[in-house]
Order: C-alpha cells, then sequence, then structure tokens
C-alpha cells in the first residue's frame, strides 16, 4: 500500500491515484473567488496553525476505488501535552458518532494528547497510535492512563471503510510529521474519503484575527466536513441552484441530509473550559451559515481548546493561577469562531477535487458555476439569497 505523507504531501514514488480526477485543478480557496465571510480578518495562513503552538499533520491513503481514507493529526501546543495540558471543551450538537475521550474532557475540562481525526471503523486505531505515541515521549515513563481525543466521519461511500487500512502507524505518523504553516485541504487526511453537501468534501482550515484592541487574539478551525443539507455560499443558494440538495423532491433515493462534521477549534486567549465550551457552541453559527441540516443520522461534534501558555495545566494539588479572559470580553471571539468555521468548510468544498470510489462518484463542487452565480451577485452589488 501506498500513502501520502502530511503536510506538504509527498506523493511516494512518484505514483499518481487514478481515482482522482485532474479536472478540478481551478480548484482553490473561498477567497480566490471573493468569498470572504464576515468582518474580521484572518491570520497569515489563514489556517487554525495561525493560532500560536498549533500544527497539523495529515496521512492520506488513496489507492485504486477501493482505498480512499486518511488520518489528520491537530497538535494543540508544543511540549509534553500529557504532564502540560491544555484546556478544552466539547460540544455536542447531534451525537450520532463517536468521539473517543469524550467522557473526561468534559469532566476535567482538559486535553493532554494530540486530536486525531479519521473515519468510523478506524477510532481504534486512531486511540492506539495516540496512547502509543504519547507512552513514548520524555517523561512519561511512568503514565499508567492516557486519554486521546480521537473523532471520526463516515467516508464508506468512497472507501472500502470495512477493510480497516488505517493502522497505528499511520497516526503516529500523522502526529510525528505535523507542522505549523500552511495546511493542506480537500482530499487529504480524514478529509480524503469525504462527501459535504452530495459534492466531494474533505479537509478545510480558517483563521481570525482580533483588533488591538480587543486582545489581538487568534481563532482558528479545522474541519473534517462530511455533512449533509442545502448548500449556501455567501448567501448564494448553491446547492438549490445545482439541484443536489436535502429534500429534493422527498423522493427514496433522493440526496441526504445524512453525514457528520467535526469542528477543531483553537485559540491563544486565555480561556476556561467553561468559556472554550461556550466558544465551541459559537461554531454551529458559522456550520448553520453554510445550510447544513443537522439531520438525526449526523455526527457533528465541536473540539475547543486554548493554546495560551499560561493556562497550561500539571497533576497538582496547588490551586490554580492561570489567566483567564472574562465573560465580557467573549463576543468578539464568539465572532470570529462564526465566521472561520463558515469559510473553513467553503475551504474543504473548493479545495477537494472529484473522486470514484468504493461505491461510486461524487463530483467536485463545479466552480465553473459557482464562480457564474458569485459573479452574478457581485453584479448586482450584493450577495442575493434568491435560489
Amino acid at each position: 500500500m501506498r500513502w501520502l505523507l502530511p503536510a506538504a504531501l509527498i506523493l511516494l514514488d512518484g505514483w499518481t491515484p487514478a481515482n482522482v480526477s485532474t479536472a478540478a485543478q481551478d480548484h482553490q480557496r473561498a477567497r480566490s473567488f471573493g468569498v470572504a465571510p464576515g468582518v474580521l480578518t484572518p491570520g497569515p495562513h489563514n489556517a487554525i496553525t495561525d493560532v500560536a503552538g498549533v500544527r497539523v499533520g495529515h496521512v492520506t491513503l488513496a489507492e485504486g476505488k477501493a482505498l480512499n481514507t486518511g488520518v489528520t493529526a491537530i497538535i494543540p501546543a508544543p511540549g509534553n501535552l500529557r504532564t502540560s495540558k491544555v484546556p478544552a471543551a466539547v460540544h455536542v450538537i447531534n451525537g450520532y458518532g463517536k468521539l473517543a475521550g469524550i467522557s473526561q474532557v468534559r469532566e476535567l475540562g482538559e486535553i493532554e494528547t494530540p486530536v486525531i481525526l479519521t473515519n468510523t471503523l478506524s477510532v481504534a486505531e486512531g486511540l492506539a497510535g495516540t496512547v502509543e505515541w504519547t507512552l513514548a515521549q520524555k517523561g512519561n515513563e511512568d503514565i499508567l492512563s492516557v486519554n486521546a481525543v480521537v473523532g471520526e466521519t463516515n467516508d464508506g461511500f468512497l472507501n472500502d471503510i470495512r477493510a480497516r487500512a488505517i493502522t497505528k502507524n499511520h497516526v503516529r505518523t500523522a502526529i510525528e510529521t505535523a507542522r505549523g504553516g500552511p495546511v493542506a485541504e480537500g482530499n487529504v487526511g480524514a478529509g480524503t474519503g469525504t462527501v459535504a453537501f452530495d459534492f466531494k468534501g474533505g479537509i478545510g482550515t480558517s483563521s481570525r484575527r482580533l483588533p488591538e484592541t480587543l486582545g489581538a487574539w487568534t481563532v482558528g478551525v479545522l474541519v473534517q466536513a462530511n455533512m449533509g443539507g442545502i448548500l449556501t455560499i455567501d448567501g448564494i443558494r448553491v446547492g438549490e441552484r445545482l439541484g443536489r440538495y436535502f429534500l429534493k423532491d422527498d423522493i427514496a433515493g433522493d440526496t441526504s441530509g445524512d453525514g457528520s462534521i467535526m469542528i477543531v477549534v483553537a485559540t491563544d486567549a486565555p480561556l476556561s473550559d467553561r468559556n472554550l465550551l461556550r466558544l465551541a457552541k459559537r461554531a454551529v453559527a458559522g456550520l448553520a451559515r453554510t445550510g447544513a441540516s443537522l439531520t438525526n443520522g449526523s455526527g457533528d461534534y465541536v473540539i475547543a481548546f486554548s493554546s495560551h501558555p499560561e493556562t497550561r495545566r500539571a497533576e497538582t494539588t496547588e490551586p490554580p493561577a492561570w489567566p483567564e479572559l472574562p465573560n465580557d470580553a467573549m463576543s468578539p471571539l464568539f465572532q470570529a469562531v462564526a465566521e472561520a468555521t463558515q469559510e473553513a468548510i467553503y475551504n474543504a468544498l473548493f479545495a477537494a477535487e472529484t473522486v470514484t470510489g468504493h461505491r461510486g462518484r461524487v463530483e467536485a463542487l463545479p466552480m465553473d458555476r459557482v464562480k457564474q452565480f458569485l459573479s452574478a451577485s457581485t453584479a448586482k452589488g450584493k450577495r442575493t439569497a434568491s435560489p
């Protein structure tokens, strides 16, 4: 089996996967098409890695029609996470999913490992790889417990998910090769086989930086987009115009609104786990603006953490002395996470490419038509909401 290395996505042996279309060469990020949700400014990479200390790694498995899956690892902060944890929270939007480690995060309000994203039937390998990597870190020689955080979405249409191709070594590789800077999007890592709004989904990311007058804090978001609904881009009802949307004609075999999304939120603001939970809940605003239906069969989760160095937590009986942003300072961060979540989802869709996979073909978003919709809307001087 041949697989892609993280970050730069170096393809081993010069092999090119035949199931990935090369017709989507004009796919770029949302801002290339004038889609820039909100009023706040992105960080330099417009990615979750704009939050100081956060790193991302991908391992992508793509071979023939059967294999389209992978692993994405998000490292919340530098150093030993097990002995110096980050404050964190989890918000469950609709819980038809498998998020390992959730109970301890909710109980203690902290994360002590990288956050791993993969497919539904590979959560066990995500756990095994993360635990092994954590136990091997210097300073963890006497550690007897590890709470690994592993999320998933189901890529079983484009990927032979029952083959369970992901291994714990893939997980360790994604962690060990994670880096800062630009983040690969679309058909990479845990987004290799995902489908969103009946088009090819994937990994997407975005960030927002508050002005100096509001603290200059950064909020970054990374999504594994695999959800259904009625796609809306910057107010334009794109899904309806393209004839691909949930409940269309309400007939058997029609486009399903089911699916899932994992949303990972990072910030360098000094937040408690209580305010991180409040921040995680506001990511739903950005998700809703894209037209997600959040159906009964959807697994939708938000994981939020702070990388602020003074909020790191050790196992101690000493009273905490970390700084905490007050409640009255949270509203600008709420706006930031909504904007970044919305744009991260658009970036996942815009970067994705058509795939012919295990059970069929999923087309990428037809960017030529989307550009026409956007241009027509701009010519009118506003983003119209009519189909």
